[in-house]
């Protein structure tokens, strides 16, 4: 081995004790992660009602169901999850937390209320995301893991790179026919290769929902450094009325608008700022559960009059690559295949680090062994020397 393989495999090794067991809990979450929307759909009925020949109930109506005997409580963000789905109101209630509750769409009937403590796929989001840490700390030790990981993935592909053609064909097959340690080393190394570029995807994508740095980032290599204000702006409230006009009805009208103008979408996001300067947004998105293709919409909190309005079509590059970036994160940009591929993905990485632990104790036995050997052949060799007289 050269001197810069020997300083690649010190630096892989090394920095594969540092991160090996955050990346497999982070890896095993993403894998039961990846299948949480049809999971729950399969156990869960309110995750499905029945589709009625009629238009929603207005969200002001849904907010006051999802309020109502919750003292102090608050509600920000009313969701339309699609036209066989709840509607779904975020609710924070003082010293209980917040609560998802679920709607009948049709009627404003509430069909479930949970708390997202009891979910167990919240309970694996927040794992993955802050391995149950207090969020800070927990999302420095993620993404600096993730960050070692990424370089590892690197490394182990300039370790495992086959010098000759010759070796390639045996480089990028497991030989099932081997002694387990033989098959071990394949698992690590060639299902490592195999699985580098989409666990680099998933990785880039993961740190870019922790990190704004790495949005930004993204955002400005798709867009190739120029800059799009229209998109960063932060639209408020220029009304005379504020403080005086009755702003309940306000939300109602702002769904309406998004709908004529987006009637082809599927799920509608309404946010509706607490603050007195604020604005009411809408996000009109073309497929359930799918985040990618969206048209966003702005509203004066109280008169109701449209501030902004951004189609898919209008979004630049790098607000394009930012909004499928939770689509792609668990494949899901793909569909089922990519569910797939991201699940896969995600089983072999966290296998590395238990594969890697195996390869680093077998060599560690065999140095160990070769020094007893050693020690025991010059003391024979010591017993068999002519005496001196």
């Amino acid at each position: 081995m050269t001197p810069f393989k020997k300083a690649i495999l010190f630096v892989h090794r090394w920095l594969g004790f540092i991160s090996g067991l955050v990346v497999f809990i982070v890896s095993i979450t993403g894998c039961l992660f990846c299948f949480q929307d049809e999971i729950q759909d399969a156990l869960y009925n309110y995750r499905h009602v029945e589709v009625q020949n009629k238009p929603y109930i207005a969200p002001s109506l849904l907010k006051a169901e999802a309020l109502k005997g919750r003292k102090g409580a608050t509600a920000s963000y009313i969701y339309y999850y699609g036209i066989d789905r709840p509607a779904g109101v975020l609710v924070s209630v003082p010293k209980q937390g917040l609560l998802y509750v679920y709607l009948n769409p049709y009627t404003g009937k509430i069909i479930h209320t949970e708390s997202p403590a009891t979910n167990f796929f919240i309970i694996v989001e927040y794992i993955h995301l802050y391995l149950l840490l207090p969020a800070k700390v927990g999302q420095m030790v993620v993404g600096v893991s993730v960050i070692v990981f990424i370089v590892l993935m690197i490394t182990g592909i300039v370790l495992w790179w086959p010098k000759r053609k010759s070796d390639r064909k045996r480089s990028f097959t497991i030989k099932w026919g081997g002694r387990w340690r033989r098959v071990n080393y394949d698992l690590h190394n060639v299902l490592g290769f195999y699985a580098t570029s989409i666990a680099i995807i998933l990785a880039i994508t993961g740190l870019s929902i922790a990190y704004d740095w790495v949005r930004e980032g993204i955002y400005n290599a798709a867009n190739l450094g120029k800059a799009y204000p229209e998109e960063k702006a932060v639209f408020k409230s220029d009304s005379t009325l504020i403080g005086k006009a009755d702003t309940t009805q306000v939300i109602d009208k702002a769904l309406l608008a998004a709908r004529a103008g987006s009637p082809k979408a599927e799920m509608y996001l309404i946010y509706d700022d607490a603050t007195k300067t604020g604005a009411i947004g809408v996000t009109a998105y073309a497929q359930t559960l799918h985040y990618y293709k969206s048209d966003s919409y702005s509203f004066d909190k109280y008169s109701g009059k449209l501030l902004n309005r951004t189609a898919h079509e209008q979004k630049s590059a790098g607000m394009k690559m930012n909004n499928m970036n939770y689509d792609v994160h668990v494949g899901q940009i793909l569909g089922l295949p990519g569910k797939i591929i991201a699940f896969l993905a995600s089983l072999i990485c966290a296998s590395l680090p238990v594969t890697g632990f195996i390869i680093w104790l077998g060599k560690r036995k065999k140095t160990k062994s070769k020094k007893v050997k050693t020690v025991v052949h010059r003391r024979t060799v010591r017993q068999h020397l002519p005496t001196e007289h």
